[in-house]
């Protein structure tokens, strides 16, 4: 402040006067450019996409559908943060549970007092280790939503059984 009032008051004046009309002039152009849920093509094309990565987010509904089913979301719906923060929990909860086997997006689905959980998965383990981890993955989840969980899975030989599309 003290340098402030050792300029001149005439000068600060203009300067302010300046700054103000500088910062109210945009000089950039308005992007409308949808990116959100698009891959970008690689050089060589060896990305694999599955089917619901294939398809961008406006076919929602169309081509595809959503990876979670529940009516939290309608009008005077209970408990929609609640029901969005535990989806994301299940879903990191499996992908670090079945690490390195689930092939495609989880779908989650709430039915009453009830979710079923959906998944691709590869037969990389024992059938004895496969049935393990659906009963530990099924009584955990169940302990700590505190309502009865059941795991759907699809297995498939290899990871490139799911590839609808390289891009």
């Amino acid at each position: 402040m003290l340098a402030l009032q050792k300029i001149n008051p005439i000068l600060l004046k203009q300067s302010i006067e300046n700054i103000k009309c500088i910062a109210s002039i945009h000089t950039t152009a308005s992007c409308q450019k949808t990116q959100s849920g698009r891959y970008r093509i690689t050089n060589k094309r060896n990305k694999p996409l599955t089917y619901e990565m294939a398809n961008p987010p406006h076919y929602i509904a169309h081509r595809k559908s959503w990876n979670s089913w529940n009516t939290s979301t309608m009008l005077d719906g209970l408990r929609p943060s609640q029901t969005a923060i535990e989806d994301v929990f299940i879903r990191k909860f499996i992908n670090g549970t079945w690490h390195s086997l689930v092939c495609s997006e989880v779908i989650i689905k709430r039915q009453h007092n009830m979710i079923r959980i959906s998944a691709i998965v590869r037969q990389a383990i024992s059938a004895r280790k496969m049935y393990f981890l659906i009963g530990y993955t099924e009584e955990l989840l169940s302990y700590w939503m505190q309502c009865p969980v059941t795991l759907e899975l699809q297995t498939v030989q290899d990871k490139n059984d799911v590839v609808f599309k390289y891009i």
